[in-house]
Order: structure tokens, then sequence, then C-alpha cells
């Protein structure tokens, strides 16, 4: 079953492609209907609609995985003029797509569809081109004013899926019935060249670039035996025999790479098949590949299982799924999470707080870790130190939302009010949502505990949020 984003998206891209013949060229003026900074407040308003969606993984692990691959792939690309961000879906349908501003979005489907991690990074090549290539800002500036349009719908029918699917289809029929007539989310010439584009990222990224026909090929396949028809992604991305043998002749004369794959990709796989079924059902599916040894790694067989019986609060086996876990693993800070996560379903509370100060030393930048370990010292009554955990992080990363909430929490069990609303604001403002951050600044000053530095700094920070907001 399709999801209700990827109706918002496609109805986007379709309506927006009314006479898509006539696109510009790159480098014609007409692209100055959208520039790269609209193009980026466009995703960003949209991004803030899509992370309030059920289907949004918030996982840090998840999304930084996405993001290695992503700017790797970015990174070779000589057309790259823009920040890029990457995240994931928990949806059934094998699926990709692009966002104006640099916003790629994978389906997890994807994830476990892809059968080596040159194929993932392939379908990724694919998408970045498309943004390097500005073809949602193409298709805007062939028909500006309906793609314009186009975009108040998604965020009108995104509203209406918060709280009913079917009137969020309706909004969609009803605002763009005439564009959604048979109408493909890129056209054929944007599909060649994104591919062309991609192939090159994915060769320059040390991937096999071969993957990407074998992917697409094995995709156009599996139609003739789904029932539903044609795999998502074939339907916003058609796929024709001219276009594999397209690639496959861009691919013909590029050696083949024996590129194996990362332990974080089979990893984040485990991790998301543990969450894309039923915990129960996954735990069958885990036991199953372990008990008939069928798995491509047992590290990530395992870890996943362990992942499983956590979410379905079995208890009973996770001390020995675990300590089977620790026999095998290498050091890794995704396992690391894993194994303190797991003392704290199993109530050991003061071993795994043990275990995330051990994984800081060895692995001091990895996200959830730090995220981990701040929480559990708060929940230690340990907040100063934890504040200092989060200050020394944030020194990397001052727009991460979530070490902004982890400190308002610290700054609450510290009594200390004004802060944490001054924190909460910070938070706010990270997930775009400007409003609420001015408001947490102005209860933060009815808060009589902060110094006449902090008074004064707040105040400036609501004149300068209030101007920002003033701007048209």
């Amino acid at each position: 079953m399709r999801t209700i984003l990827f109706l918002l998206l496609s109805a986007f891209a379709s309506h927006a492609l009314a006479g898509a013949d006539d696109l510009p060229e790159l480098g014609d003026a007409s692209q100055s209907a959208l520039s790269p900074a609209q193009e980026r407040g466009v995703g960003e308003s949209i991004m803030r609609q899509i992370r309030a969606l059920p289907g949004f993984v918030d996982d840090a692990e998840v999304t930084d995985y996405l993001n290695d691959v992503g700017y790797r792939l970015v990174s070779v690309s000589t057309d790259a003029r823009q920040d890029f961000s990457f995240f994931a879906l928990m949806d059934n349908s094998v699926n990709a797509f692009a966002l104006p501003g640099g916003f790629i979005g994978v389906h997890s489907a994807l994830l476990l569809t892809s059968q080596s991690e040159s194929e993932f990074a392939a379908v990724l090549s694919h998408e970045v081109a498309h943004v390097t290539q500005r073809h949602i800002a193409r298709m805007i500036a062939a028909q500006q004013r309906q793609g314009l349009a186009s975009m108040a719908a998604i965020a009108i029918a995104i509203l209406a899926a918060r709280s009913n699917p079917q009137a969020a289809a309706g909004a969609i029929a009803a605002a763009q019935a005439q564009a959604l007539s048979e109408r493909l989310a890129f056209t054929r010439a944007n599909e060649r060249e994104a591919d062309r584009i991609g192939v090159q990222i994915l060769e320059k990224a040390g991937f096999d670039p071969h993957a990407m026909p074998v992917f697409l090929d094995r995709l156009q396949k599996a139609t003739k035996v789904l029932e539903s028809g044609a795999p998502t992604y074939l339907r916003t991305h058609p796929v024709t025999f001219e276009r594999i043998a397209d690639v496959q002749n861009r691919t013909f004369g590029l050696a083949y790479k024996q590129v194996p794959d990362s332990i974080e990709f089979q990893l984040v796989r485990a991790k998301l098949r543990s969450r894309q079924k039923d915990p129960r059902e996954a735990v069958v599916f885990f036991d199953d590949l372990i008990g008939e040894r069928k798995f491509s790694n047992e590290v990530a067989a395992q870890y996943g299982l362990v992942e499983a019986l956590r979410l379905a609060k079995m208890e009973r086996r996770l001390p020995a799924e675990l300590e089977k876990l620790r026999k095998i693993a290498p050091r890794h800070p995704m396992l690391t999470t894993a194994e303190a996560r797991t003392l704290l379903a199993l109530g050991r509370k003061q071993e795994a707080l043990e275990v995330l100060k051990a994984g800081m030393k060895e692995f001091p930048t990895h996200r959830a870790l730090i995220y981990d370990y701040a929480e559990q010292l708060i929940a230690s009554k340990r907040a100063e130190e934890a504040n200092v955990v989060i200050e020394n992080r944030m020194q990397k990363d001052p727009n991460d939302g979530r070490l902004y909430e982890l400190q308002a929490k610290a700054y609450s069990e510290l009594g200390k009010a004004m802060l944490k609303h001054r924190s909460l604001a910070e938070a706010y403002l990270a997930a775009g949502n400007l409003p609420l951050a001015i408001e947490q600044l102005k209860l933060a000053l009815k808060n009589n505990d902060g110094d006449f530095y902090t008074v004064s700094s707040i105040e400036a920070r609501i004149r300068e949020l209030s101007a920002i907001a003033a701007k048209p």
C-alpha cells in the first residue's frame, strides 16, 4: 500500500510536470523562478510536516548511516553546491525520493530489498543527481504558478494525514486530479540524466557501478510476480528496457569491483527489520534466520534478534541472547548502544551506565551514545555531569535539537527554569518552529532565577528571532 507521503510527493512532481517537455536546459535563466535558497526553504517547510508523520524514523544511528553514505556520494559530485540531508521512513514500499533543497528520503524497504550496499548506494546516487541537476526546480520553472500551488496542497494534505489518511488522499485528489492523470514523477530525460551522473558518482565514491543496472533489472522483473503491480520506485522513477540497457551500456566498460558491505549497512538493516514487523514477528524472523544459518552476517542477525526481543519485551530470553552477541561482536558503537539499552530493559541501570561511559571513551562522537549517556546521567540525578557531556557535543553541532531537549531536561532536574525554557526554545528552533521558540524565550523571562547576562542574552535572542519572523 502506498504511503500518504508517496502520494504527496508524486502529486507534487506530477503537477509540476504539466508541459515538462519544454523544461529549460541547465543554466537557463528560467531557473531563477526558484533560487537555491528558496528551494531549501521549501524543503525545510515540507520536512517540518514529514517529521510529524508516524513513519518518520527518528533514530540517530539510522540517520547518521544514511548521511555517511549520502555524503560519501555527494563529496565526489562536481555539481554539489548545497547542503544535503538524508532521512528514513518506515514503509513497506521500495522507494526513495528527492525533495527541494537537498532533502532525500529513503523507505526502509529499500534498504531491506537492496542485496548489497552498492545497490543501495546506486539508488542514493541517482537521487543525489536529481538534486544536483535541480530537476525539481526545473519542473517548477516550467509551470511556476502551478508548482507553487501544488506545494500548498502538499502541506494541507500532510496536515490532514495526521488525523485522517483518507482525508489526505481526498485533499490530493481534489487539488490535483487533473495533474495526476497518468503523469510520472520524472520525465525520461530527467531519469537518463540522473542515471548517467549517478553512475559517475557511484564509481568515484568507490562503490560497484554495475549495481545500478542489476538493481533496476531485478525490480522490473519483480513486477511480473507482484500482485499489486510495479514497486513504488518504478512508479515514481519510470523504468523501461531502454533505460536499463542505457545504464548497462554506461557501465559496460567499467571494471567490476568486489566491494564488501560495511558492518553499518548490515546493522542498520537488522535494526530496521526489527521495527518493520510486529516485534514478535521480527523475533520469529531472526530465530529462523539464525537457526537455519541463512544470514549474510551473523553479528547483524544476532543484533537484530536482541533488538527484536527488547522491543517485544521478551525479557526472559534477553540475557542469554545478549551474551551470545557479546561473544561474537566486534567493538562497534551500535553494538554498545544495543547492549546498554538491553541492560536498561532488564533493570540493570548501573551496569548500563558503565557500558555507556566506556563507550563514550571509545566512540566519543557517536550521537546515539551521547544521547543515551546524557539521558542516563540525568536519570541518575547527575544532571551537572550530563550538561558537560551535552555542551561538549554542542560545540561541534550547535544546531542539534535533541541536545537542547536533553539540556532542558538537565536544567529542569537542577531547578533552573529560565535556562530550561531557553534550551527548549533552541530545540523548537532546530525543528523549524519559530513561533514556539519565541514563546519559550518569553516564558524564560517570566522566571527570576537567571543572572543579568542570561536575561540580556534571552532578550537579544527574542529580538533576533522576532525580526526573522517579521520578514515576508
